[in-house]
Formats: structure tokens, sequence, C-alpha cells
């Protein structure tokens, strides 16, 4: 809540506080469309919430991540009539990351670790350069999904599914 007002994304990791790069309109739009699909999905089932990026949840180590989106189950919202205005404490059930050109693999895995460890059920990590997903129900993938498989919800968000392909559309215009 303290960060500076000035147009850009952080996270603090380990201390430090580290500014988000900007990632470009093909990760937006992903974005957008994903967090938009999941939103249109959990709420009339009122199965949770969808987030986007500008969400920071705080781990216990003190870490602040931002996944580009998240989902909070209904279960762990219960009791609240209203969702905070801070960060959220823990992690959220699901975390989406959209890789970006300026991404790291161990920025990446330092990421999903810290989910894991703050009771993350199920991690997406979406690479639009190459078109595929990787499902994570731990620090280490588990699937590789592809342009003619699924992403499924599995016990997460349950019966949410949609095709890769929708991920990565061509421009028809």
């Amino acid at each position: 809540m303290a960060l500076p007002d000035d147009g850009n994304r952080y996270e603090i990791v380990d201390g430090d506080l580290i500014v988000m790069a900007n990632s470009g309109v093909k990760h937006g739009n992903i974005g957008a469309f994903l967090a938009g699909t999941l939103e249109l999905y959990i709420r009339p089932r009122k199965l949770g919430v969808a987030c986007d990026s500008s969400t920071a949840f705080t781990m216990e180590s003190g870490n602040k991540r931002s996944p580009d989106i998240s989902f909070i189950s209904r279960e762990r919202l219960k009791g609240l009539k209203q969702l905070p205005t801070g960060s959220w404490q823990g992690s959220p059930d699901l975390a989406v990351e959209i890789l970006s050109p300026n991404n790291t693999v161990e920025e990446i895995h330092t990421k999903i670790v810290d989910y894991f460890t703050n009771g993350t059920r199920l991690v997406w990590v979406v690479n639009p350069e190459e078109k595929f997903v990787l499902v994570y129900h731990k620090p280490q993938p588990d699937r590789l999904l592809q342009i003619t498989d699924n992403l499924d919800g599995e016990d997460v968000v349950l019966g949410f599914s949609l095709s890769v392909a929708e991920l990565f559309p061509e421009l028809e215009f």
C-alpha cells in the first residue's frame, strides 16, 4: 500500500523491492482473456474470486507476490463480507504466470516455490511464444499442455475447462 504511485508494478522478494517490467500487448491480452473467462465461470457458481496482476499476496517469508492471474476459493473467503483492500495473507489457490521475454527460469521457479510453500494448489505457466501451458501441483511441472489440449481447473476451480488454443488466437480483422 505504501509503494510509490509511479505506474510501476512491484514485488517484495527477500526484503528487496523488485520492479516488475511491463509485459507487452500479447501478454496483457492473454491475461485479460484468461482472467475474464475464469471470473465469468467462477462468479455465477460462487466458487470464489479471480484477481489480476495488481493483487499482492503476502507470503509467510514476508515476500509479496503478484501472479498475473489468481484465484481464491470460497472456502478461504468464508466469513468475509468484503474482500480486503490490502494484500491477501498467504498465496492463492490457483496462480497463473504468463511468461514475458524478460522472465528467467530461476525467477519463475522461485515464484512457484513460494506459491506452493504458502498453500497454492495449482499453478499454470503460460508460454505465449511457444504456445503451451505447464501445469504444476508441486514446484516441478506435471504436465505440458499444447494447442490441442484443454486447460482444466481440476478440483481447484471445479468444472472449469478451456481449450489451450483459445489463449493464442490468430488475429482476423
